[in-house]
């Protein structure tokens, strides 16, 4: 049977994303579960201050609740005109947790009067694995995606702040990438090629 790794959340697209860079890096044998495939368990709140403490304390959970291998990530979107916010607080930026168009609506009004020249933001995440119950038995790393946040909401892909970031070197927001071209540049992706190595000894 091939190994079991737990992917702590319940977003489909970051389940998806995991395969491809997987699958791109030449990893199989590696079955893959979410937060909706293994018993509840009671998580705890994201209360870190950085996204890698947050990251790594849903893999710990994960990891204590199920005693499978647990990969999580905490990302979020940094914006420089903002002092680095929203940061940790990105899902929830509107309030309330997951509203994708009430964060991206409230984030452009905070942008509203910022000069092109000063819209510079970037994605980060910060992916933590664990594989023991051990302090040692644990990766994390972060990978960071620059770019510029745009005047209005471009394409309907991706999720989150997607439509409204222009990455670095490009015309097109995240939104409007290709999900292959998302993979190869995103912070998610690069955090999660980082990780590789890591998810490599568990095959």
């Amino acid at each position: 049977m091939a190994p079991l790794l737990l992917v702590a959340s319940r977003n489909a697209k970051k389940l998806a994303e995991l395969r491809r860079v997987l699958d791109t890096a030449g990893v199989s044998g590696l079955t893959l579960l979410s937060l909706d495939d293994v018993p509840p368990f009671e998580e705890a709140p994201e209360t870190g201050a950085t996204f890698e403490e947050n990251a790594l304390a849903k893999a710990r959970d994960g990891y204590a609740a199920t005693g499978l291998p647990t990969v999580a990530d905490d990302s979020g979107i940094t914006v420089t005109a903002l002092n680095g916010m929203p940061g940790v607080l990105s899902a929830r930026w509107a309030g309330v947790h997951g509203e994708d168009a009430a964060n991206n609506e409230l984030l452009l009004a905070q942008m509203r009067d910022v000069p092109d020249e000063r819209r510079s933001a970037a994605f980060v995440s910060a992916c933590a694995l664990v594989y023991g119950p051990g302090p040692d038995d644990s990766a994390v790393v972060r990978g960071e995606w620059p770019g510029v946040i745009a005047r209005e909401p471009r394409g309907a892909g991706g999720f989150g702040y997607d439509p409204l970031f222009v990455p670095e070197g490009e015309t097109r927001s995240a939104a409007q990438l290709r999900p292959e071209e998302k993979d190869a540049a995103s912070h998610r992706g690069r955090a999660l090629a980082l990780l590789i190595p890591a998810l490599r000894v568990l095959v």
